[in-house]
Order: C-alpha cells, then sequence, then structure tokens
C-alpha cells in the first residue's frame, strides 16, 4: 500500500500568496489553506497536519498569537511550525523562534529554499516520532544507555538513504558515522571522515566569530541553520545549506549532534551570474544603475562625514550615433567597450565609472579637497573620450560633453536630483559646442526662489478645480479588448490652457504637496468610475502613486476610507501603479503596503519597469502583478537592436516570475506587431489612442477595433 502524502496546512489570510509554492509541491505533499488563524487553529484540531506554514502579518488574530494558541494545544504542541512571511526583521525571527517556530521563511517565497526547509524538519520530525516509539517499546527492557544506542542505530537507518548529507558527532564535535551521501558531495570516505572533527571540510571563508556564533545558538537553542562553504576532498570549495540539531536522551541530556546538508553550489553560482547581471552593464563591464544608485549614497554619505567635496559628472559622447549608423553597432560597440576602459583608467582607483544608457556614462569621484581638485580629472576624461579607436583600416572618433555637479550643497538633494543636475550641466556643454565640460551652477537661484511661489500656484490649483483627469486605454492587441485605462492629470490653466504633467509634477516632487495631490487623483478616479457604473459603464482605472504617499504611515487606512465611500467600485477595478525607482528607496516598506493593499482587492503594478537602480530586486521583493514596460525602450525598438533585446529580456523575466506584462509608448501598428512576436499582448501609447477626457472613453471603447495585422502576426526566429 503506497504510503500517504505529508500533509501541510497553511495559514494566511491571503492563501494567493502560498499558491507558487503550493503549485510546486503538489506532487509531494496535501496542502491545506485556513485564511485566518481561527480557522487554522480549528482545521489542526479536526486534522492534526504534519507541518504548519503560518503568515505573521494577518488581521484579527496575527501569527504570533495562533502560534501560541497552536503550542497550547496538547494535540498539536509537537507539529512543526514555519513562519512565512514578507518581514525581513531579526526581532521578529527571533520572536517567531522564541515561540516555537522550528523555521522562518521571507517572502517571496524562494521555491527551492522553501522545500529543502520543509523536508529537512519532516525528516527530523519523523526520526523524532520513529525515536519516541522506539523508546516506548523498549523502555521497559532496556537501560537508558541501550535507548541512546538504539537511537543512534534508528537515525543510522534512516540517513543511510537520505539524499542529503548526514554527520552524526559527539558533543566534542568528534565525528561517528557519516552516510553515502556525504562521501558522494565531499569525496571523502566513511574511514576519512570517522573520528575527526568536521572542521576538516573548513574552506577557510568564514571567520573565528562565525563559528563561534554557530555554536553558541547550536548549545542555547538546540540547532543551527544557515549556508556554509566548505571543501571537497579534491580541494574544490562548496556552498552547502547546513542544519544541525542536538539529540537529546530520554532525561533531557544532549548526547550528540546531527547536520544535515546539501550541495547548493550551482544555486549560487546561478544567484551570483544574476547579481552581476543586476549590478553591471553586460558590454562594458562598467557598473550599472543599480551600482551607481548605492555608490553614489554611499559616497554622498561619506563626503559628509570626511568634510570633503564629492564630484559627481554626466558624460554623453558626441557624434556617438553617426557612429552607428554609419559602421554599424558592431562597430560602436567597440567604441563604448574601448572607450569604457580608457575612460575607467583616467580615473582614481576609488572613483566610479558608470554606463547609465547607450553612450551616457556617470562618475563619481569622492574624496575632492575643493572643487577646482576635479578639474584634472574632467580633462582626462575629455581626452581619453576623444582618442580615435581603430577598425579596420578606419579610425572611429568621437568627442564627449561633460556635466558636473558638487555635493554636499546648501540645499538638502537626494541622488536623482543630483544627477539631473549633472544632466543639465551636460546639455549646456553640448550647447556650448561640445568636447568640453560644464559646472553646475548652484546659484540658479532664479528656479530656487520661484520654487516655493509655484508651489503654492499648484495648491491653488488643486483647491480650485483647475485639475482634471484624462484616461488612456489600455488593450488586448491579440484578442481586441480592452482592459482598462490610465488615470493622468492634466492642468487647465486659466492663462496659459491645457497642461500637460512634465509641466508642474517635477516642482511637487517629494513636496508634501505631492501626497495631496495624489490622494485626489484616486478619489477623483474612483468617483469617476461610480458615474460610470450609473450608465452601465465598467472598466479597471489605474492611478500612478508615488513612493512618499506610498509609505505614508496611514496610506493603507486612508485607502480603505476612499473605497468604502465608493462601495459600488470593486477595489479589485482599482489599480496602482508605482514608479520602480520610487519603490526602491524602501523595498521592504512598500512591499508590506502592497501586501495590506492586495488583501483588501486592490491590483498593483510597477511602472517604468527597466529604468530603476535595481529590477530583479524588485521583481524578487515586491508583490506586484504587473509590470509595465517603460516608453523609452518601446519608442526605439523598431531601430535600436539594444532596446529590443532589453524587452526581450524583461518580457522573460516577467514570464519566469508570473507577472502580467504591459508595454508603454505603443505609438505605431509596427510597435503592436513586433510587441505580439515578443509574446506582449497588452499594450498602450498614441498608436492606439491618446488620453481623453472622461466623457469621451465610453463611446472609444463601444467602437475600437484591433488592427488588422495584430491578427496573426509570426513570432520571431529563434537567434540560435
Amino acid at each position: 500500500m503506497e504510503n500517504p502524502k505529508p500533509t501541510i496546512l497553511a495559514i494566511d489570510d491571503t492563501p494567493a500568496n502560498l499558491l507558487t509554492l503550493g503549485a510546486a509541491l503538489k506532487d509531494e505533499f496535501d496542502l491545506q489553506i485556513a485564511t485566518s488563524g481561527e480557522m487554522g487553529i480549528q482545521l489542526a484540531l479536526q486534522n492534526p497536519p504534519d507541518l504548519i506554514l503560518l503568515d505573521i502579518m494577518m488581521p484579527d488574530m496575527d501569527g504570533f498569537e495562533t502560534c501560541q494558541r497552536l503550542k497550547a494545544e496538547p494535540s498539536l504542541h509537537n507539529i512543526p511550525l514555519i513562519f512565512v512571511t514578507a518581514l525581513d526583521e531579526l526581532d521578529s525571527e527571533i520572536k517567531g523562534l522564541a515561540l516555537g517556530a522550528a523555521d522562518y521563511i521571507t517572502k517571496p517565497i524562494q521555491v527551492e529554499t522553501a522545500r529543502q526547509r520543509i523536508h529537512n524538519l519532516l525528516e527530523r520530525e519523523q526520526l523524532r516520532r520513529q525515536v519516541m516509539t522506539q523508546r516506548d517499546q523498549l523502555a521497559d527492557e532496556i537501560t537508558v544507555r541501550k535507548l541512546a544506542q538504539a537511537r543512534l542505530q534508528l537515525s543510522a537507518g534512516v540517513f543511510s538513504s537520505a539524499r542529503e548529507g548526514v554527520i552524526i558527532t559527539k558533543l566534542n564535535g568528534d565525528i561517528i558515522d557519516v552516510n553515502e551521501a556525504f562521501t558522494r558531495i565531499t569525496g571523502f570516505s566513511h574511514d576519512e571522515a570517522v573520528g575527526r572533527n568536521p572542521s576538516f571540510l573548513s574552506s577557510g571563508r568564514q571567520s573565528k566569530e562565525f563559528y563561534q556564533n554557530m555554536w553558541e545558538r547550536l548549545t542555547s537553542q538546540g540547532h543551527w541553520y544557515g549556508e556554509i562553504w566548505n571543501h571537497r576532498k579534491s580541494g574544490d570549495v562548496f556552498a552547502e545549506m547546513l542544519t544541525i540539531t542536538t539529540v537529546f536522551d530520554a532525561h533531557g541530556q544532549a548526547q550528540n549532534y546531527v547536520a544535515q546538508f546539501s550541495d547548493i553550489t550551482d544555486y549560487k553560482e546561478r544567484q551570483k551570474e544574476l547579481d552581476h547581471i543586476a549590478h553591471y552593464d553586460v558590454l562594458t563591464g562598467l557598473p550599472n544603475r543599480v551600482l551607481l544608485g548605492d555608490r553614489l549614497r554611499q559616497a554622498m554619505m561619506q563626503s559628509v562625514r570626511r568634510g570633503q567635496q564629492l564630484a559627481v559628472i554626466f558624460l554623453d559622447l558626441d557624434g556617438f550615433k553617426l557612429i552607428n549608423d554609419t559602421h554599424g553597432h558592431e562597430a560602436g560597440d567597440l567604441l563604448l567597450m574601448t572607450l569604457a576602459k580608457r575612460m575607467k583608467r583616467a580615473l582614481r582607483e576609488g572613483d566610479t565609472l558608470a554606463r547609465v544608457g547607450g553612450d551616457e556614462f556617470v562618475a563619481v569621484l569622492p574624496d575632492m579637497d575643493d572643487t577646482a581638485s576635479s578639474m584634472p580629472l574632467l580633462t582626462r576624461l575629455l581626452e581619453a573620450a576623444s582618442l580615435p579607436v581603430q577598425l579596420v583600416n578606419v579610425d572611429l572618433r568621437v568627442s564627449a560633453s561633460l556635466g558636473v555637479t558638487f555635493y554636499p550643497q546648501t540645499i538638502d538633494i537626494d541622488v536623482d536630483q543630483l544627477l539631473r543636475q549633472a544632466d543639465l550641466a551636460m546639455y549646456q556643454a553640448k550647447l556650448a559646442g561640445r568636447n568640453r565640460f560644464h559646472v553646475f551652477e548652484n546659484a540658479q537661484n532664479s528656479g530656487l526662489r520661484s520654487h516655493h511661489d509655484s508651489i503654492k500656484r499648484i495648491r491653488k490649483a488643486l483647491s480650485s478645480g483647475e485639475l482634471m483627469l484624462h484616461y488612456q486605454p489600455k488593450v488586448n492587441m491579440r484578442t481586441g479588448q480592452v482592459i482598462g485605462a490610465e488615470a493622468l492629470v492634466r492642468w487647465q490653466h486659466p492663462e496659459q490652457g491645457l497642461q500637460m504633467p512634465a509641466s508642474f509634477l517635477p516642482t511637487v516632487e517629494n513636496h508634501p504637496v505631492a501626497i495631496d495631490l495624489g490622494e485626489w487623483v484616486i478619489e477623483t478616479a474612483l468617483a469617476q468610475m461610480d458615474t460610470w457604473q450609473d450608465q452601465g459603464f465598467e472598466l479597471p482605472i489605474s492611478v500612478n502613486v508615488g513612493g512618499r504617499q506610498l509609505l505614508q504611515i496611514d496610506f493603507v487606512q486612508r485607502l480603505r476610507e476612499m473605497l468604502d465611500r465608493h462601495p459600488k467600485v470593486k477595489p479589485g477595478s482599482l489599480e496602482i501603479e508605482v514608479r520602480e525607482a520610487s519603490a526602491l528607496d524602501d523595498i521592504a516598506g512598500v512591499a508590506q503596503v502592497i501586501q495590506q493593499c492586495s488583501a483588501m482587492g486592490v491590483v498593483f503594478a510597477l511602472d517604468d519597469f527597466g529604468t530603476g537602480y535595481s529590477s530583479l530586486t524588485c521583481l524578487n521583493r515586491l508583490p506586484v502583478a504587473i509590470l509595465k514596460m517603460d516608453q523609452s525602450f518601446v519608442r526605439d525598438m523598431l531601430v535600436d537592436q539594444d532596446d529590443l533585446t532589453i524587452l526581450e529580456g524583461m518580457i522573460g523575466l516577467a514570464r519566469a516570475f508570473h507577472r502580467q506584462v504591459i508595454a508603454e509608448g505603443v505609438e505605431t501598428i509596427a510597435h503592436g506587431v513586433l510587441l505580439l512576436k515578443l509574446g506582449c499582448d497588452l499594450a498602450q501609447g498614441f498608436g492606439i489612442a491618446r488620453p481623453m477626457p472622461a466623457r469621451d472613453l465610453p463611446p472609444w471603447v463601444a467602437q475600437w477595433q484591433p488592427d488588422p495585422a495584430w491578427s496573426s502576426p509570426e513570432p520571431l526566429p529563434d537567434p540560435g
């Protein structure tokens, strides 16, 4: 008779968070779902599971209280429990383990890691139950010492067929036994290992303090879990996921340690490759926007601590497009790679040179005694960029325009503002004739003095009803379905006419009035959806919410209140778009807000995907449903192979992470055809419809038909 599959009880108020894990483990386990702590306790009492996965952030009864009540039930006390949560905080982990949890998994769930942890726990629990049964059977016949030997024999029988390596040691660390998987993974035979201390496997990568902390936790809590690097008999270093558990005798005295490990070297190598892709430009090997953002933040803090100047340089190559058009992209790539090496050599060892666009670079120069000390470096950069690059019998030659700004300044300024200053200065250098640098003038005080007046005028526009929303449709190009619309703010200025967002939204960025404006947009969109429903028209609407507004302590409550004021609007019809760059300021905080709002039914999208400092980080940690590919890539995809390649990669990432993907900036029928060939069906842009007043949207939806060219596009040929 086939053994029944172990049962896992998942307690989570939003069970969709665990469906990915459940789908991956369905062939190995029976998964039961409870949507509240109370429901989970009742299910566990009715049919005790083999293991419990428990969310922390739940209404009414959170995970900590649920854990306490589960552990208080005699029939449930010994069931292994794993906390599954988005709270990546040490205090939460310590609290959960203190309450009796056996492990702690952080969302978003890494399936293979979670699978291994669940297997480890269930194997230990099976071993414990077998030992307890055997001990009860032999209690009247053998001594405590013989029982301890029986337990070790039973352990040996269990681990002999395990896929993971297993080591049994004395309390002093001397190895008593190892299984066949140990030999397969390490290369050391049973006889070569027995009698030795496991430290003979040490790779030297971990510090003395690392091992001290490991043993302190093992002796105080009875177990330790983590990653460690060891070496094989061949000398090769490998990574392992290691669990060490203390084995106690019938009187509760520690007798042995059991270490169980699996080889995760391949996983670590893939992780390293992804990390390199996420932080370095593939063509030049220079840091990309990810690493630039991190290093610039660190340099700004260091500048304040040391009392020295920081120079930030934005560099754009003059005439690069002509090289591409005349000699082809291969020649352009060769030029970029060569100049990147030359410009990097022109800088100091501690400086950073990053590639942030096609022919755009940013240099970060810390530890400047004063602004004048950066001038020789600027000159060297100009010289490095202007040297010819040999291509067969042709000399490729460009020049560079540099913009430079300095930090600290007399006003508070962040990373994005500092980069914008350098960018503005670079354009001044181009206007002045190129092949030169221009220093951003902090004393552009006319703009600074007028900023306060501009904020006051926008506040007045908000209070006097001068602002309005236009709606740009979002469609499925393949099926012809209109799937929603994006609400976009406009300013009907009394003197200047209809103003686009770019003319006034940058003014309020990072200012409290941006929060008022953001709430007005949500409230106005919900009211319009109410009106449309009365007219028999219903369509999901998306609104843009900035990181500053999203991270307000009362954002979730205020959103709930706005939804309550419009009960006819289904929360799932409201989609909130969060810009990737703003989400990165506090990923953990943004992820928690998204999770709480998603519990109400609100849908989230990651806007401007691909332009932020860490797209992979966002994908991995933010529980968004939709990715919006930035129009800067879509717009030039027909003529720029690099942008096309980036789009293919982003669509592949979206598919791998099970996210929907929509393209912005679809301006022509040809854009749509190529996107469909890439596998992206959803789109918005001027080639479909321009943003329109609310009254025009229902009739537009009623008559819209996709272009015939979008009906059956052929897929792109396999590049292989």
